[in-house]
């Protein structure tokens, strides 16, 4: 299996790796620093660069379902990599520096608004999380919140539980649609300091000061049970 860089380094905007196998679904390496779709983030894009100077550029980041492989997605137009051949890794640090500050950003929200998840999407500059509560947020007290909770610069951090760490502390899944992945007989934890605990496999910002200016747009009815907090990046 790949050995998932960005796990322990988020920060990671370069490295070196090897082809494993080359198919349909993308480029498999022995090691990444491209995180892949999932958990409501989006996957990783960026640049794969061969010994040679050729250029392969990745446009999307998946793990397949049914094998498990980490698959780098090449442009259409990409040089055709082969196995055993060694590059070295780029990711659109930009792009993924604001999906970090978003990420984060929602951990904040779970922290303001006492409910649980039923769903989330993650994008540059406009985020949304959905929430299972009768009533509907306050805005400008969720406003108010993540304003203090960014200026109060708090460290984030991840650490890992055993599953039956997590089954004996059920309180620690916020989400009511998706259940963390068990059966590796480990589960990761992020933590922001104080606040906010709960099991995800995202990137994030290593302090909630990183994640700058906030805009709580729109709050919305989805249903009888389900609000759906937006949120911008105003810088």
């Amino acid at each position: 299996m790949t050995e998932e860089l960005f796990r322990e380094d988020a920060y990671a905007k370069t490295a070196d790796a090897s082809v494993v196998s080359v198919g349909e679904g993308g480029i498999e390496l022995d090691r990444t620093i491209f995180y892949p779709l999932g958990g409501g983030q989006p996957g990783d894009t960026g640049i794969l660069r061969t010994s040679d100077g050729r250029e392969v550029a990745i446009s999307d980041t998946r793990k397949d379902r049914g094998s498990g492989k980490h698959l780098h997605v090449p442009a259409d137009d990409a040089p055709v990599l082969s196995a055993g051949e060694s590059v070295s890794m780029e990711i659109d640090w930009d792009r993924r520096h604001k999906l970090m500050r978003m990420h984060t950003l929602l951990h904040l929200i779970c922290a303001s608004v006492d409910a649980e998840i039923t769903g989330c999407q993650i994008g540059e500059d406009k985020s949304r999380i959905d929430l299972n509560t009768e009533g509907k947020p306050d805005k400008e007290a969720v406003q108010a919140m993540l304003d203090d909770l960014v200026a109060k610069d708090l460290p984030t951090g991840a650490k890992w539980i055993t599953d039956d760490e997590l089954a004996a502390n059920p309180d620690l899944v916020k989400t009511m649609s998706v259940q963390p992945p068990t059966g590796m007989g480990r589960v990761r934890l992020m933590e922001v300091e104080g606040i906010d605990l709960q099991p995800c496999g995202g990137t994030h910002v290593a302090r909630t000061g990183e994640i700058g200016r906030v805009r709580v747009g729109k709050i919305e009815n989805k249903g009888k049970h389900n609000r759906r907090i937006n949120v911008h990046l105003d810088d």
